[in-house]
């Protein structure tokens, strides 16, 4: 069977990082993704879906020292059923995404400008050790094959 999830959007908490007794690191926090749309009527409408994601090893020691509420990200992960009973007996349960990759799309300082350049950072998990760092996928140019350009910023679509 086939369980992947990618979300993108702004986190709605701080981060909250644990340390399991196995000594491996977990770090808690929410997403919200938002959708518009065009109703039946024409008028155009927004949804709003907030969804909790969890980050396990240096992956979550990583998002905890980075990553803070507002901070824009996309996560790539798995849909997990979470089941518990509460105080009062009932049974409750919610989903929610357990990541196994991580890229930070904000600046890293306000004056960088948009966060969609070079400034994306990927951090990945991996199954064996919970996690690691994963340098971003750049390519290796000597300076003299690349061309330059003369491109003004106000023309750049983001």
């Amino acid at each position: 069977m086939f369980n992947k999830v990618i979300l993108v959007g702004n986190l709605t908490r701080d981060c909250e990082l644990r340390y399991l007794p196995s000594g491996s690191a977990v770090c808690t926090t929410g997403i919200a993704t938002n959708r518009r749309f065009k109703n039946q009527n024409g008028e155009q409408k927004e949804e709003v879906c907030f969804i909790d994601i969890t980050f396990f090893g240096r992956t979550a020691e990583i998002a905890n020292q980075y990553l803070s509420r507002g901070k824009k990200v996309l996560v790539e992960g798995r849909l997990k059923l979470d089941q518990w009973t509460d105080q009062t007996g009932a049974k409750r349960s919610k989903h929610s995404v357990t990541v196994d990759n991580l890229q930070m799309l904000d600046a890293k300082n306000p004056q960088d400008g948009g966060g969609y350049g070079s400034n994306n950072l990927n951090y990945q998990q991996n199954n064996q050790d919970y996690g690691s760092y994963q340098q971003p996928n750049e390519p290796r140019h000597s300076g003299s094959d690349i061309p330059d350009i003369d491109i003004d910023e106000d023309e750049i679509p983001f």
